[in-house]
């Protein structure tokens, strides 16, 4: 057994990166409005360690409005090459300024113009209508750096549950579940 779920997450992601033919760090976001009202889409992993799991996106998307009304979320990682998942749950907290600004300095030109050009979740009436938004953002900045827009950031996931699970012959599937207690993890076994 293990004392520290983030080493022991290290160690698998490292090993999905070898092993996993997709995107290793694909991971499903699950967040709930107000009311409950449950949510869930993919997002990629940016960063992770002690203080948490962090992915960007556009707040005022559908995740971000939902963030804000319910600061919690679940993630899901499934590394089917491995048969193995990883479940975390926490409060989420926004990321500074500074780290927003340093990972959007880091993508691609044209994800940065896509962020500018893209509503995120609200209707569209056509393509087309993306695509004219996309190439007016491209003439906007061109021969320039593009900043991060205002409503474009991030958000960590700040665990107090993290499972391991592993597949088994039979479905006697292994499941070892880190729980946060005050700064220290405590560790158990589930039944599949």
């Amino acid at each position: 057994m293990a004392a520290d779920p983030f080493a022991l997450f290290d160690e698998w992601f490292a090993q999905a990166r070898a092993s996993e033919s997709g995107l290793p760090e694909a991971m499903s976001v699950a967040t709930a409005d107000a009311t409950g009202q449950p949510s869930s889409r993919m997002v990629l992993l940016k960063g992770h360690g002690p203080d948490g799991f962090v992915f960007f996106t556009n707040v005022e998307s559908d995740k971000g409005e939902q963030l804000a009304q319910n600061p919690k979320a679940a993630l899901l990682f499934h590394w089917k090459s491995l048969g193995r998942q990883v479940r975390i749950e926490g409060a989420v907290e926004p990321v500074t300024e500074a780290e927003a600004d340093a990972y959007f300095s880091s993508r691609l030109r044209d994800s940065q113009l896509g962020a500018w050009a893209s509503d995120q979740s609200r209707p569209m009436d056509r393509r087309e209508t993306f695509q004219q938004r996309f190439e007016e953002a491209e003439q906007r900045f061109e021969g320039q750096d593009v900043p991060r827009p205002e409503y474009w950031s991030g958000y960590r996931v700040i665990p107090h549950r993290i499972e391991f699970w592993t597949e088994r012959p039979y479905r006697l599937h292994e499941r070892r579940l880190f729980k946060r207690d005050d700064d220290s993890w405590t560790e158990g076994l589930l039944y599949p």
